[in-house]
């Protein structure tokens, strides 16, 4: 096995397992919100569309949410699939009401050429966004979201999403 493919199982390897540690906090939290939603926008270095999904496993502190998703990007001659694990914390506690957050996420990123070969790296992210809860009963939110890549990811990405659930 080369080192780049010991490297790529290394990271898959962690990332499942902060995934898996995140599906079991999530279930000894008192009830609250539970979702799952699309995601689409754009990608800044590479320049590409991506769209994924997300789970939104609630609230695992005042205010602070964890949500893992999955983006998928497609441009600039270039295909990355990119897991994320990420936390963000929220400003207000009231979904009536647009309300900022912050946070990081970290997850591996596999980019693959379109003239062949494939690479991975681990990246890092610094992220802001605005939430607002939908109307009605179980309906979820809506975010605008803009992530800065620190470390082996892309320079910027600007996401629109929605979650549906309870």
């Amino acid at each position: 096995m080369t080192k780049g493919g010991k490297m790529r199982k290394i990271i898959t390897l962690i990332f499942i397992g902060l995934f898996l540690a995140s599906t079991a906090v999530a279930g000894t939290r008192p009830a609250g919100y539970y979702g799952i939603g699309p995601r689409v926008g754009f990608t800044v270095n590479p320049d590409q569309i991506h769209f994924g999904g997300h789970v939104d496993f609630g609230e695992i502190a005042n205010n602070l949410m964890m949500v893992p998703n999955l983006e998928i990007g497609i441009g600039d001659n270039l295909t990355t699939i990119a897991p994320s694990f990420e936390l963000d914390y929220r400003f207000r506690s009231d979904w009536g009401v647009w309300s900022p957050y912050l946070g990081g996420s970290a997850g591996p990123i596999f980019y693959s050429p379109e003239h062949g070969g494939s690479d991975t790296q681990f990246g890092l992210y610094i992220q802001g966004g605005i939430m607002k809860g939908l109307s009605g009963r179980n309906s979820g939110y809506f975010f605008l979201e803009a992530k800065l890549g620190l470390a082996d990811a892309p320079d910027a990405k600007f996401t629109a999403g929605w979650t549906f659930g309870r």
